[in-house]
């Protein structure tokens, strides 16, 4: 795994990089490299409280996927600078950023497709915002943005989320199965999951174990033999994408761990965990994965990196 960390601090982060980053070496113990990481997530806030906003002046959700490690940092150190970076990041969130009709939390400040709006939401942030929002005390308004999430994003034919939609014009941006999008709701899922029984809001977990565990049953429909899924989970024709099956193999070993995932998934996480640890260069660099910047061709990613070592940090508790 040492590797696969290096190859990752190299890697250039946008605000979401830095921050699944830093919470995968949170996961993984390695207090050296992920408290420097939230300290600078603090330093290159922009003035309304978004956190690693290096390169990310259009994004409202991502800047959150650094905020649980701000507050965890506060915690290990005392030093008020950390509480502060994640207490400008809430303010942002709770009272600042752009939002639907019905209250759920846009992804950007402005649109990236010609014709819409930049009233979107990407499944993609069910792993920036709720997990956040519940570690800050706001469990209700977690599950009200998951409910959005939900409402807005799921296909229940299928059993899967779509990627993006213009909530504002009722349309789909991006009307497609992404298997990194699902695995982003896995994880999201499964750390408010956590949250909540920790905080002994068990109504919450009676809501939302079963949307993750049927989301979980889903992928496993399309996992490939070797473990991975396609990148567009139901195209026959799209990329192998091992990045998502780190993302399930995370929240699989977590969700066993914590009692909410049947045991019988360990066999699924760790053919993909395998498979995928034979595609790590000599440098670290897991490669057949859906590819940064744009995640349409195969190619190398720092979230794939990251969910490598969760997935590592994970497997290595049984």
């Amino acid at each position: 795994m040492k590797k696969v960390i290096y190859a990752m601090l190299a890697m250039q982060r946008y605000p979401w990089e830095q921050g699944v980053c830093a919470q995968a070496l949170f996961e993984a113990g390695k207090d050296e490299l992920w408290i420097p990481m939230a300290y600078d997530a603090v330093v290159r806030r922009s003035p309304d409280g978004r956190l690693a906003m290096a390169g990310g002046g259009e994004t409202v959700s991502d800047p959150a996927s650094a905020g649980e490690v701000c507050l965890r940092a506060y915690e290990k150190t005392g030093d008020e600078f950390f509480i502060d970076g994640a207490r400008g990041m809430l303010d942002y969130l709770m009272n600042k950023a752009p939002r639907t009709s019905d209250g759920i939390i846009c992804h950007n400040n402005v649109s990236f497709a010609e014709g819409f709006s930049k009233y979107q939401l990407w499944i993609d942030g069910l792993y920036m915002v709720p997990p956040f929002l519940a570690v800050m005390g706001e469990p209700d308004e977690a599950l009200t943005q998951i409910r959005g999430y939900i409402k807005h994003l799921y296909d229940p034919e299928a059993g899967l989320f779509y990627h993006i939609k213009d909530i504002a014009q009722n349309r789909f941006v991006r009307k497609v199965h992404w298997a990194t999008g699902n695995g982003w709701a896995l994880m999201g899922l499964a750390r408010v999951i956590e949250k909540a029984r920790d905080m002994g809001r068990e109504d919450i977990c009676a809501e939302l174990e079963p949307h993750f565990n049927g989301l979980l049953e889903t992928f496993m429909r399309f996992q490939l033999p070797d473990g991975r899924f396609r990148d567009i989970l139901d195209d026959e024709d799209s990329f192998t994408d091992g990045t998502a099956a780190m993302m399930m193999a995370a929240s699989v070993y977590r969700g066993i761990l914590n009692g909410y995932v049947s045991g019988s998934y360990k066999e699924n996480a760790d053919r993909a965990y395998e498979t995928v640890s034979g595609k790590i260069d000599d440098y670290g660099i897991i490669r057949e994965v859906s590819g940064c910047p744009d995640f349409v061709i195969q190619g190398t990613s720092a979230e794939a990196q990251a969910a490598y070592i969760m997935a590592s940090a994970w497997r290595s508790r049984f």
